[in-house]
């Protein structure tokens, strides 16, 4: 149904690109180039016109540049998605594409399959978007109150996303830590929680160790308090992410009971956007009792086969315990070209797809690990890995949209 495609506008002052990248698109069945614009300016007008999906936008324009346009369009058009299209890989380009609220940034020319992943990636985000704003104009309109006020709602309790390996040595404290950092800014306040009790990283991984841990917390879990909890947790001043660090000794970790540790972790989505949480291989009470009450588990492999076969075994195990398939995001983390072992192929054989992929680049991993500073946040962001994190973020973010309209379709049924 043409209703189900993609539309999409292609924004960029260089006819000779906006003909390739058209050309590239007509061969995607479920892609519809709405339109093609030859000016920042224009590409604001034909916007709001053609109200399309997905807006391929150039950074670089004459009259207005694509990250002015992006926050123009963005502020009349929420829904709309934008991917920002710049000849320069600069990292302080894709923060401000970022913060002017672009889904996705490309380095011209983008790889088709690149492209056409990032396009359909925003397309879907676009559609659960509209199926938001319209159930919002609806519940709107029933308790007769202006629909524009459905912008000024509470905002939503905080969502849970739990970074698990059933492998140790997958990388999965470094997926947790660089996401947390992708997934923090102003109005996504993000706390990282080491839930890997006996022998927790995250605090070195951010060279804050030696400060309070969770165990400031758990004893008086019934009497918890907004800015006592703050007060206990690290703040990590370069990315302003809070730090919730594992006992400093491996003893400790038994004065720490799944339900105490449950009962944190719900605290805490009363005050973030976001509660990150690292854990260990092996499925403790804690771990266990953490899966049972997220919103998403990342499941991370690698291409190792001990790896994807403990893999296999953990989703037969969530769904003996009734998760949700749709609740778990297939990871591959330190992916290499050169290793026959493809995604497609740990797709299919696990009947689940590997959603995300993240590069190997062990010299940039590495070296950010040993001087405890995140490679999302010392210059690395635009290396591929660092675009990995970006999209196993956004694929966090679609998977909860299009959990929480499955959830309130359901509701109303």
């Amino acid at each position: 149904m043409a209703s189900d495609k993609i539309r999409v506008l292609i924004v960029d002052d260089i006819a000779e690109t906006r003909e390739n990248v058209r050309k590239l698109l007509q061969f995607e069945s479920d892609v519809d180039v709405a339109g093609v614009a030859r000016s920042g300016r224009e590409g604001i007008q034909l916007a709001q016109e053609l109200d399309p999906d997905v807006i391929l936008m150039d950074i670089n324009m004459p009259d207005i540049d694509g990250i002015t346009a992006t926050e123009e369009i963005r502020l009349k058009s929420p829904h709309i998605q934008v991917v920002i299209l710049s000849v320069q890989g600069d990292q302080n380009y894709m923060r401000r594409a970022m913060l002017a609220g672009a889904r996705d940034f490309l380095t011209k020319p983008p790889m088709g399959d690149e492209l056409i992943s990032a396009i359909r990636r925003a397309g879907q985000m676009s559609h659960v978007e509209r199926m938001k704003g319209a159930k919002q104009l609806g519940a709107s309109s029933v308790s007769g109150g202006p629909a524009s006020m459905a912008n000024f709602a509470p905002p939503s309790r905080g969502k849970i996303v739990t970074i698990y390996s059933p492998k140790g040595g997958t990388g999965s404290t470094t997926l947790a830590v660089n996401l947390a950092i992708a997934l923090n800014n102003e109005d996504t306040r993000t706390v990282l929680v080491d839930g890997n009790l006996q022998f927790g990283d995250v605090a070195v991984f951010l060279n804050e160790q030696g400060k309070n841990t969770i165990l400031d917390l758990a004893p008086r879990v019934d009497e918890l308090e907004p800015d006592v909890v703050e007060d206990i947790l690290i703040k990590h001043d370069a990315s302003g992410v809070r730090i919730l660090a594992a006992p400093q000794r491996p003893e400790m970790a038994e004065k720490v009971s799944a339900e105490q540790f449950s009962k944190v972790l719900q605290f805490l989505q009363g005050m973030y956007a976001y509660v990150v949480v690292d854990t260990s291989p092996i499925l403790t009470d804690v771990i266990l009792a953490t899966i049972d009450i997220s919103d998403v588990i990342v499941l991370v492999t690698t291409q190792e086969i001990p790896a994807i076969k403990n893999c296999r075994l953990v989703l037969d195990l969530l769904t003996t315990m009734g998760v949700n398939k749709g609740r778990v995001v297939f990871a591959m983390n330190r992916y290499d070209k050169r290793i026959a072992i493809t995604p497609d192929r740990v797709s299919e054989n696990l009947k689940h797809e590997v959603s995300v992929v993240i590069p190997f680049d062990e010299k940039v991993v590495i070296t950010a690990v040993n001087r405890g500073v995140p490679f999302m946040l010392d210059g690395n962001k635009m290396q591929p890995v660092g675009r990995g994190i970006f999209s196993l973020a956004e694929a966090i973010r679609a998977r909860l949209s299009t959990l929480e309209v499955e959830t309130e379709t359901a509701i109303k049924r």
